[in-house]
């Protein structure tokens, strides 16, 4: 795909190319969302199996949880390489080769920390529980256990501005700079309207924050989504620890 345009048009073809790219990158959240949910049924059907000591049948599901995670991986790194090219993107009077530029950020994407390790190691963690809960996974010492499936990626979990939990923000935009994780409507109200710069509320961060730099990408939606489940998944611990306190009690 080539283009060219003389100034009057640019804007106009930035501003379609921008929209374009982010109605794609949108939509791929609902196929991100199904893999997963797929990812989990494959998991709890492990689950149910390693009960009953199945080996072979669960080797098997290792096998498309592996692909499912890939899948899921390959969606986020193709939605965030267009969502990142719509939204980076400046129309010149020289063709544009818009699959290199799509395969280049594609390629960057794919050799940043994805979600495939943590998906696969959910996986694990949930059928070696069933039989060594509270144990670690063999070759592993709790000490050196550096990231588990119940750990987020995300450097900040509340925004600086609103106060308000990154889970529970309408509209979640992250500093392309700092990668830091803001609610849009408080961070916009913070920045001048003349396009001023001013620095990330993060204490430490040496970082500035920009308005054009402020962007919803797949990948933040999902590591949203990610946590929200990390969450509902100790929440759920928790209650059933409350609960056998109880019993106990009695």
């Amino acid at each position: 795909m080539a283009s060219s345009s003389t100034p009057p048009v640019r804007d106009n073809a930035s501003g379609r190319l921008k929209r374009a790219a982010s109605t794609i990158a949108g939509d791929t959240q609902t196929l991100v969302s199904d893999i997963k949910k797929a990812f989990t049924m494959v998991k709890n059907i492990a689950v149910d199996l390693e009960r009953e000591r199945e080996s072979a049948q669960i080797k098997e599901l290792q096998t498309l949880a592996v692909q499912l995670s890939e899948s899921c991986d390959d969606c986020i790194c193709r939605a965030s390489a267009i969502h990142n090219v719509g939204n980076e993107y400046q129309p010149t009077p020289e063709f544009t080769d818009f699959k290199k530029l799509l395969d280049e950020q594609f390629m960057k994407l794919k050799a940043m920390p994805s979600q495939n390790n943590r998906l696969i190691r959910q996986f694990h963690e949930a059928v070696w529980n069933v039989h060594h809960e509270n144990q670690p996974m063999p070759g592993e010492e709790e000490e050196d256990i550096v990231m588990t499936s119940t750990q987020s990626n995300l450097l900040n979990v509340k925004c600086p501005l609103s106060g308000k939990m990154i889970t529970d923000l309408a509209e979640p935009v992250r500093s392309m700079d700092c990668k830091h994780i803001y609610e849009k409507q408080a961070v916009m109200a913070y920045l001048p309207r003349n396009g001023t710069k001013k620095p990330c509320c993060i204490a430490g961060c040496p970082k500035v924050l920009q308005a054009q730099k402020l962007v919803c990408d797949p990948f933040l939606l999902a590591e949203i989504e990610e946590l929200r489940s990390i969450n509902q998944q100790t929440e759920q611990a928790q209650n059933v620890e409350d609960f056998t306190g109880l019993d106990d009690e009695d």
